[in-house]
């Protein structure tokens, strides 16, 4: 409830704007009666007040003395809203107060409406002053979390860790012993969720997180960084997140750090525990101590995964896939360290993908979509679904050097089919001959054919014979019969037809047409 001050001298003026108040604003003010200046002001250093209506011209202190002792009493601070009474002939007198910003003047004898309405306007602008004072107040705690945050987020990516006095006075608070927890989730599309969706599923798991971990940030690759004070914490997190079935979260601790110095290790830490996650499907929650034994590091089969290069394009599926088996070791996987995988993967990249599109040229747009992203094996959740991408990528771009080089043995066939009918035109010569002659199927070469020329044998043959005709009777050959046997039509009469269906006019018109240009 709003705190009302009512101060006059007059008893029956007190306690009649008491009564009219509670009557019209019922359980919203509680209201606090006064005699003059000084009782007034005493009542408002000792219970304070939200807002305040004085008389003029009372005994002891008057209402502009008054005024003038609440203004240095709230300097700097908030003040009460005034609303000043007077008698018509203290008007002039009353607003002498102006400078001490009051509200608004009452003439007496005063009007219940115009009082009623001056106080709603005065709680509604209160309400907006107290909205936005708490907006300021949101904003600049968003904002020192921010920097605090941006200011840890510096301190994990730091190489070399030399606190700044800044980030020594912004985080001489926190909490020691603290442990470090990175934090990722993958959809079931295998698309990341980004950082602040991963907060909102965990704070849905352990209410708010300002609650458990004492620094919540991310880092520059986008995962949710919290670092805690108690480890247990976040085991408990890994068991709600098994308990709701929510299998898409990972997450990786670090040991225990003491100072703000081991932030940084303690980060690396949690980060490649969980990377370690990639190869346990079953795992949620991976402790740095549990994945820092020595592990299995064999060196790189480079020999393997030349033949892996080699292989592609010779259809030999089966004996690709065990290859790739034993190059990645997956008989062992659990046993093995992260860095052999990660070498593994990148000479795949390099040896195999990178020289297949340099010698072959790019492949279509869905095995370059692929191949961008399994050239980062965390792009994926687990192993195993970045090993069947892999392996469904190699075979794809086996198929694909499968094609470029049927392309070629089909272009240099083509070019050879063009050669013989150019050659032998005059002949009596069908597609069967042609097909033969580059000793391929009469159906594939019918296809092969049109794709290559963009028309069919029929009116690829007849458009040779008819360009030929034209050469003959460009020279002069005056004999139409004698044209059409020379180019291989077997009468004149169907010379004549074809020679009108492609060039819109008849053989003699064309040796007409040839003759007058070469006179004029």
């Amino acid at each position: 409830m709003k705190k009302l001050l009512i101060i006059d001298d007059e008893k029956n003026i007190r306690y009649g704007l008491k009564t009219m108040i509670e009557r019209e604003f019922p359980s919203i003010y509680t209201i606090t009666m006064a005699s003059n200046g000084a009782e007034g002001f005493d009542i408002y250093e000792t219970d304070g007040a939200d807002i305040i209506i004085t008389d003029i011209r009372m005994p002891v202190m008057d209402g502009i003395t008054l005024l003038e002792r609440l203004s240095s009493a709230t300097r700097g601070e908030k003040s009460p809203a005034v609303l000043i009474l007077s008698g018509y002939d203290d008007f002039e007198y009353a607003k002498s107060a102006i400078r001490y910003r009051v509200k608004d003047y009452l003439l007496k004898p005063i009007r219940r409406d115009e009082l009623f309405e001056i106080l709603k306007c005065i709680d509604k602008e209160q309400e907006e002053q107290n909205l936005s004072a708490r907006q300021q107040e949101q904003e600049a705690e968003h904002f020192r979390r921010e920097l605090r945050s941006s200011r840890l987020r510096g301190l994990l990516m730091q190489q070399e860790v030399q606190l700044e006095r800044e980030q020594q006075e912004s985080l001489d608070d926190l909490g020691v012993p603290f442990t470090v927890g990175v934090l990722n989730y993958y959809c079931n599309d295998g698309t990341r969720m980004k950082p602040g969706d991963v907060q909102g599923l965990v704070e849905r798991l352990m209410g708010p997180l300002e609650k458990c971990f004492s620094e919540i940030t991310t880092d520059w690759d986008g995962k949710l960084v919290l670092l805690g004070t108690r480890k247990q914490d976040f085991i408990e997190l890994s068991r709600q997140a098994e308990a709701k079935e929510i299998m898409g979260l990972s997450i990786g601790i670090s040991s225990e750090g003491t100072s703000l110095a081991d932030l940084r290790s303690c980060y690396k830490e949690a980060c490649r525990a969980l990377q370690y996650t990639f190869v346990y499907p079953q795992v949620n929650l991976l402790n740095y101590a549990d994945v820092s034994q020595e592990r299995s590091n064999s060196p790189l089969p480079k020999e393997e995964i030349r033949k892996l290069l080699n292989m592609l394009g010779t259809e030999r599926e089966k004996e690709m896939k065990h290859l790739l088996a034993e190059i990645f070791q997956t008989e062992h996987l659990k046993a093995l360290d992260l860095s052999y995988l990660e070498s593994v993967g990148q000479n795949i990249n390099e040896l195999v993908l990178d020289e297949v599109f340099r010698v072959h040229g790019e492949a279509s747009v869905e095995v370059l979509k692929l191949y961008r992203t399994v050239g980062n094996m965390y792009n994926y959740r687990h192993f195993h679904d970045y090993y069947r991408a892999l392996e469904n990528l190699l075979l794809s771009v086996s198929d694909y050097i499968v094609g470029v080089r049927s392309a070629h043995t089909e272009h240099a066939d083509m070019e050879e089919a063009l050669n013989y009918i150019e050659t032998n035109y005059a002949r009596p010569l069908n597609m069967a001959m042609v097909s033969n002659h580059v000793s391929l199927n009469y159906s594939y070469f019918s296809e092969a054919f049109k794709a290559y020329t963009g028309e069919n044998f029929v009116i690829y043959l007849k458009k040779v014979r008819i360009r030929h005709a034209k050469e003959l009777l460009a020279q002069g050959c005056s004999k139409l019969a004698g044209v059409s046997e020379k180019v291989g039509f077997e009468n004149s009469k169907q010379f004549a037809r074809v020679f009108k269906e492609l060039e819109g006019i008849s053989p003699g018109d064309y040796r007409a047409k040839i003759v007058s240009r070469d006179l004029s």
